[in-house]
């Protein structure tokens, strides 16, 4: 399997993987404009401008879009992020021309029919309002929140409902014309593909286009604080985020390696002493999550009322006792999962179309496999307990509590438990 990938002369990049007998391919336009390049008065414009996109074109009506790609038996889909938002599709190798038709038909021609435009503020308030009915969903975004306080980066990517219910046609076509320039478009294929003809209908499809400029994001500043909210739930949810590395830095494996070795799996440490020692949940887990300058490594669990306080305690001795006695045996066996985790979401063109743009968002370039897995196996046992001692003496932290919380510490009492 050979990446290629090339850039035209206004700026638009174009990257792609053939991988040798599969008969489908994945396609798709990565815009790098997402929730943290919105202004606050456009929170939420980046979301509502995905969904508009397959509400018609200038050549297509909704139904056409969907009939073009349905037709030939593939599908096609979208998705907004807080740094980019994806436009893609999955078909059959004959059928690439035409994904790329859709796809380029719904980036670059929207009509914003207002008709529409209220139609879709219709469902996104009620996606709007299914995301507060669900709260293992909310917690997140009010952690994202006390994470990244009063910045771009910890707004909710939905936006408020009063926001959304007022952003006009105009709004939508202004965002466009910020942030869809080609030198903010990334189009990444894989599988079934064929670079070159890929260059030629890029060149027909987007080669006109000016460069301009988008709105450059601002720097990201991990504030930390506490939210919580009391609600009469079944379960007391509990979120704690501490900040880690950004994607740019090569500590990230690090980080990754410890929080999967702390919480990734049914071996890791929370699983085994939070879940099967103790039966104080049916899940929890720890992640590490990253963006351009900054990262969050989070820990989730839900719970009942009278057993929340035992929980959040015991998550804190837990990353302590990470920091005195992480294993190697623990050690290589997060590298591992992490190793297998890759490489078996690589044997999907859609997963391998969606790292090769993520990758030339970061870096302008697409690093060898090898390269990436040299650098999980260049990560020693020690790093990853320095890392944990970080995590567990000094990160700043973030927390989100929600349901019957009272019996639950306060964030304060957490990073005293951690000091002491």
């Amino acid at each position: 399997m050979t990446v290629r990938q090339d850039q035209l002369k206004n700026g638009f990049r174009i990257v792609s993987e053939h991988m040798p007998g599969l008969q489908s391919a994945a396609i798709g336009i990565w815009v790098t404009a997402g929730g943290r390049h919105e202004r606050i008065e456009q929170n939420g414009i980046a979301h509502f401008l995905e969904h508009m996109a397959f509400k018609g074109t200038r050549r297509r009506s909704a139904l056409q879009i969907a009939e073009a790609i349905e037709d030939v038996g593939g599908y096609i889909n979208a998705y907004t992020s807080r740094e980019v938002t994806a436009y893609y599709a999955r078909v059959l190798k004959d059928d690439v021309a035409l994904a790329m038709d859709v796809i380029g038909d719904i980036v670059l021609n929207p009509v914003f029919d207002p008709r529409e435009i209220e139609v879709e503020r219709g469902v996104i308030l009620q996606e709007i309002g299914q995301a507060y009915d669900t709260p293992d969903d909310v917690i997140f975004d009010w952690l994202q929140e006390q994470s990244y306080h009063d910045q771009p980066l910890g707004r909710t990517i939905l936006g408020p409902s009063e926001r959304v219910s007022a952003f006009s046609r105009e709004d939508l076509s202004g965002f466009v014309a910020e942030h869809y320039g080609p030198e903010q478009m990334i189009l990444s294929a894989a599988g079934a593909v064929d670079h070159d003809a890929l260059m030629k209908l890029a060149e027909e499809m987007f080669g006109h286009l000016q460069p301009r400029k988008g709105r450059v994001a601002d720097p990201a500043r991990f504030t930390g604080g506490e939210a919580r909210q009391e609600k009469d739930l079944e379960q007391a949810h509990f979120a704690l985020a501490l900040e880690s590395p950004g994607y740019r830095d090569d500590a990230i494996y690090t980080a990754q390696i410890y929080s999967t070795a702390l919480g990734g799996g049914m071996s890791s440490r929370l699983f085994q002493e939070v879940r099967e020692t103790r039966g104080l949940c049916y899940t929890i887990f720890a992640q590490t999550g990253a963006y351009a300058d900054t990262g969050t490594t989070t820990i989730y669990a839900g719970t009942s009322a009278d057993q929340v306080g035992e929980l959040a305690t015991i998550t804190i001795d837990e990353m302590k006792r990470a920091a005195e006695d992480m294993s190697a045996d623990e050690v290589a066996r997060a590298r591992a999962q992490m190793k297998a985790g890759m490489l078996m979401g690589l044997e999907s063109p859609s997963n391998r179309a969606e790292r090769l743009a993520r990758l030339v968002q970061i870096w302008d370039r697409v690093p060898s496999l090898e390269d990436t897995v040299a650098k999980i196996d260049a990560v020693s046992t020690e790093e990853v307990r320095a890392f944990a001692q970080d995590m567990a003496v000094q990160a700043p932290a973030a927390l989100a509590l929600y349901g019957p919380v009272l019996g639950a510490p306060t964030l304060e009492e957490l990073l005293a438990r951690r000091a002491a």
